[in-house]
């Protein structure tokens, strides 16, 4: 099992040798905003400051993004995947969508 130990953003990894490349690998997720996050989030804006419910969702959006990207490997028999990346982009009005991608590999 692909573990977040075995996740990586740089592409060699000191002490570790990649034995096979097996390729790209991504999970992603599409979240929402709610009512009442929108509401929150209307009052916040004429004082200032963080958004903590929105900031809670896409903490959130990516822990999900991230675990399937985990499954994706691990599907393909990964023990690792280096080079992890996130991206974020709206698709609709109140929608963002999170993806994360790397290379899975097999480590010695």
């Amino acid at each position: 099992m692909i573990t977040r130990k075995d996740l990586f953003t740089i592409n060699e990894v000191p002490g570790r040798t990649v034995k096979e490349v097996l390729g790209y690998v991504k999970g992603s997720t599409v979240q929402t905003k709610n009512i009442g996050r929108d509401f929150m989030a209307g009052l916040k804006s004429i004082v200032g400051g963080e958004i903590v419910g929105y900031t809670d969702m896409m903490n959130e959006a990516r822990k999900v993004a991230t675990e399937r990207l985990l499954k994706d490997a691990e599907d393909i028999g990964a023990n690792g995947v280096v080079g992890l990346r996130l991206q974020t982009s709206a698709v609709m009005g109140g929608a963002a969508e999170i993806i994360a991608y790397g290379t899975a590999v097999i480590f010695e």
